[in-house]
């Protein structure tokens, strides 16, 4: 037994090492085998046993007739037989074989006395050998019959038609069976060939973007299988990649974009300030270099921070999450409290009136602050006369508005504006004194609230102005 094991560990080695076609043509063509071998075997049985039931058929027929013969008149001399049978006997009563066919043994009867009588009650055939009865040396079906007088009758009918027709099958299957199985075989080898082709296609696109570094669309098969499938997935996929490259493209660009700014002035400050250091105010230009490194700072910060939701997305979508739990309306309440210097007035409301009415969501307490800051600091950069924070319970929801009456933004823009670095040339941004910030803030809320399972929109207020909305799940 463990000389076998390594034979048997290799031969599955090898197996392993075959491709998928010549995989699942080895295992159609054992199972062809396995199948063609049992149609063979039962058709042979099958053949045999109705070859064998006609033999003995003919052989009661034969024996019938004489016992006809007998009880209607004297028998003719010899006993006549048909042409398929080659002997009968009569016996008498005391098993003394008293007439019999010319080929007939006179003397010695094909069945003892008490077999004869046994068959003639069963009916069932008896093989007996031909050859110690003078008979040719073959295989005899012998069966009995009784007559009305006591007499039993023997016939004997020879198997060699059967064995004649049975070789003649046997040598078809020998020669059909393996012919067969071939071809089948050549015709599995094909079909799996032409199966797996669109997978070869796509193997072949793959490489293509593999060595181009370029997501583009395979090929799809037009046959709608599990391959086309694949090829729809596999295409859906490229083209998150694509769009994940653009979008990582563009962001490096924008990036650069808004870093070149701060950095220019930068340098341009501090080159004037080394070319003419004697008349050159260090105090002022100390203050504008500072203004531009803190612009960087938070610049790098909103980047890091959209970095980190981002992945904080991704593991939400894997099932992960922190378990994080921040009263909203105690967070928006506390931040309304933060700009009572504002230009503007920032009103914290609360629909039921009174104190802020809890309202627990799913959410770290500084990513919920850092949201109602940028919305907050969005709204006063642009209202009029006042900002209205405010937040409501609506079913397993939890939402915080905060509304300005400034211009608003088109219609059209509403979802643009939650782009990364987009900036709109717009009334309001026009209206910015300061020139607006890096165009994150609006990206940086609605990736938040994604990240804990929540959305972002923006909506017009009545009868000015525009109003930010974050909806996040309420935790019981």
């Amino acid at each position: 037994m463990a000389d076998g094991l390594p034979g048997v560990g290799g031969l599955w080695r090898w197996w392993r090492r075959r491709g998928l076609r010549s995989r699942v043509t080895l295992t159609a063509a054992a199972g062809l085998l396995i199948a063609f071998a049992a149609a063979d075997l039962l058709l042979y049985g099958a053949l045999r046993v109705a070859l064998t039931r006609s033999v003995d058929d003919s052989a009661h027929q034969a024996a019938d007739q004489i016992v006809a013969l007998i009880d209607s008149q004297p028998l003719p001399q010899p006993v006549p037989v048909t042409a398929s049978t080659v002997a009968i006997q009569v016996l008498s009563p005391d098993g003394r074989v008293i007439d019999g066919s010319a080929a007939a043994d006179r003397m010695v009867p094909l069945l003892s006395p008490a077999q004869a009588a046994a068959a003639a009650r069963s009916g069932q055939a008896i093989t007996v050998q031909g050859a110690p009865y003078d008979l040719a040396p073959v295989q005899l079906s012998v069966v009995a019959a009784s007559a009305a007088n006591g007499d039993i009758v023997i016939a004997a009918v020879p198997y060699s038609s059967a064995d004649a027709s049975l070789s003649v099958v046997a040598q078809a299957l020998a020669f059909g069976t393996p012919l067969l199985f071939i071809l089948f075989t050549w015709a599995i080898w094909l079909a799996v060939g032409s199966t797996l082709r669109p997978i070869g296609l796509l193997r072949r696109g793959a490489a293509s973007v593999s060595a181009t570094g370029v997501p583009s669309a395979l090929p799809v098969p037009a046959a709608r299988d599990e391959v086309r499938s694949l090829a729809l997935t596999l295409n859906d996929m490229l083209g998150r990649l694509e769009l994940a490259r653009r979008r990582q493209r563009d962001l490096v660009s924008d990036t650069a974009h808004e870093l070149r700014s701060p950095i220019t002035s930068i340098r341009t400050q501090l080159e004037v300030a080394l070319d003419h250091p004697a008349g050159q105010d260090w105090a002022a230009t100390a203050r504008d270099v500072h203004a531009d490194v803190l612009r960087l700072a938070r610049l790098a910060e909103d980047l890091l921070v959209l970095a980190r939701l981002d992945e904080r997305a991704d593991a939400a979508t894997r099932g992960g999450s922190d378990g994080e739990v921040t009263d909203l309306a105690g967070a928006a309440a506390t931040a309304a409290q933060r700009y009572v210097n504002a230009r503007v007035s920032v009103v914290f409301t609360d629909p039921a009136g009174g104190p802020a009415t809890p309202c627990p969501v799913a959410g770290s307490q500084s990513s919920i602050d850092r949201v109602l800051v940028n919305l907050i600091d969005n709204a006063v950069r642009y209202a009029c006369s006042r900002v209205i924070v405010s937040v409501r319970c609506d079913g397993d929801w939890g939402e915080v508005s905060v509304t300005d009456d400034g211009p608003g933004i088109p219609t059209e823009d509403i979802e643009r504006v939650f782009g990364r670095f987009t900036r709109l040339d717009s009334a309001r941004s026009r209206d910015d004194p300061d020139g607006g910030g890096a165009g994150l803030g609006l990206a940086i809320v609605r990736a938040t609230a994604q990240a804990y399972g929540g959305a972002a929109h923006l909506e017009s207020a009545l009868p000015s102005g525009l109003r930010a909305v974050v909806r996040l799940r309420l935790v019981t």
